[in-house]
């Protein structure tokens, strides 16, 4: 294999012999090796691996992604590791940067910004996953394994190393979709790990974060308020560990109708010193909040800020134009709609809303064909919307026969 960066891919897989080629042609122009230790597949997941010129190792699985990630750096020869999971890929145009980062002899881990392909609120989030390969640097944690602890106790001993951000999103994440979510057993496997974990370490501010959020989703609010607030109250938490349990409570708290409390949340998270584009989610939900509360200039000023940090969030020009409907500006309400539509061409609201105010405006045929293109996505997204739809678009043709 040439020689490109001094860096290892690690992996550890099962069964992802439908990711795993994407993922091993994401890094092909920047790793000097790959290490994949496979925990038990039953799919051609290793010849995949082994005809891209891995070095394939099996592990017995001991429910334990730590132990196991830490297996995969016994095996690596280079300076530097990348760490991947194989529903991820590398973005090809990060691969200067990381190139460039790695000469600096103080560089020790270089935090990456990783996309959640699916998401819609927070599509971003932020990782160590790469890293130098020192005797000291191991991963933690039995689920969501992280080699934060060990860096912070080697930088406490050999006080030169550093910890850089790249700004530009190096991975792409397609494990959060929700049809791939629905066919696996994550949720609950991760539930069983984190609360084995904290039974032994009831002070961890990042696991009351990661579990705290884990019952949210999994609808049992009361214990996921509980342990949020617990992790705030422990003040052993990180800054970006601090964003996220003022993030996932203000969530909570909205939907418990906690309003004024949730805004308080919203706001302590906004202030974290952490990279903007892991603030998205933050932004845009305090947003909603206000324009439920219809506080409509602010809720602009806010959707406005999320499309400085991300001029691609769909998200944000759909809730945009919502907001300018509701203030009755229909022409900036429209150009919204058409923006989010632009970015997101199969979300069918923005078709439905911007079709409304389309014939609102007397621009039937256009109205027509957004109902209609709104009718097809639902068809196939949202059968039951699509009936009402279609009543809809027959109701518009009588008004217009009549008229």
């Amino acid at each position: 294999m040439t020689i490109h960066s001094n860096i290892t891919l690690s992996m550890i897989v099962k069964n992802e012999a439908h990711n795993l080629v994407d993922c091993l042609n994401s890094v092909k122009n920047l790793v000097d090796e790959i290490v994949i230790v496979d925990t038990g597949s039953t799919d051609n997941t290793k010849e995949i691996a082994n005809n891209s010129g891995a070095k394939v190792y099996d592990y017995s699985w001991q429910d334990n992604f730590a132990q196991a990630r830490n297996q995969t750096l016994e095996y690596v020869n280079t300076e530097w590791v990348l760490v991947l999971d194989a529903d991820e890929i590398l973005n090809p145009p990060i691969i200067p940067y990381i190139q460039q980062v790695i000469k600096e002899k103080d560089n020790l881990v270089v935090n990456l910004i990783r996309h959640e392909i699916g998401a819609l609120s927070s599509p971003y989030s932020q990782l160590s996953r790469l890293f130098r390969k020192h005797p000291d640097i191991k991963f933690s944690r039995p689920y969501h394994a992280l080699i934060d602890d060990a860096v912070l106790s080697l930088q406490e001993k050999e006080t030169h190393w550093r910890i850089v951000d790249l700004p530009e999103i190096a991975i792409k994440h397609y494990g959060y979709q929700p049809e791939i979510i629905a066919s696996q057993d994550k949720t609950q496997r991760a539930k069983k790990a984190m609360e084995s974990y904290l039974k032994g370490n009831p002070n961890d501010a990042y696991v009351c974060s990661k579990l705290g959020a884990l019952y949210l989703d999994l609808g049992d609010t009361k214990k996921g308020l509980k342990l949020l607030k617990t992790g705030l109250k422990l003040n052993l938490a990180t800054t970006a560990t601090l964003f996220e349990l003022h993030y996932h409570l203000a969530n909570a708290l909205v939907k418990e109708k906690q309003w004024d409390t949730a805004v308080k949340h919203y706001q302590k998270a906004i202030t974290q010193p952490i990279l903007a584009k892991l603030k998205l989610g933050a932004y845009h939900n305090l947003g909603s909040l206000c324009y439920q509360g219809q506080d409509f200039n602010n809720a602009i000023k806010l959707y406005e800020e999320c499309l400085k940090i991300e001029p691609n969030f769909a998200l944000a020009y759909y809730n945009l134009g919502l907001t300018y409907r509701a203030m009755g500006r229909n022409f900036k309400a429209i150009d919204a709609y058409q923006n989010a539509i632009k970015l997101n061409p199969s979300y069918p609201w923005a078709y439905q809303n911007l079709g409304v105010l389309l014939y609102k405006q007397g621009e039937i045929e256009d109205s027509i064909r957004a109902f209609q293109k709104a009718y097809d996505l639902n068809k196939q997204q949202n059968p039951k919307v699509a009936q009402e739809l279609k009543q809809e678009l027959l109701n518009m043709a009588i008004e217009l026969t009549e008229n």
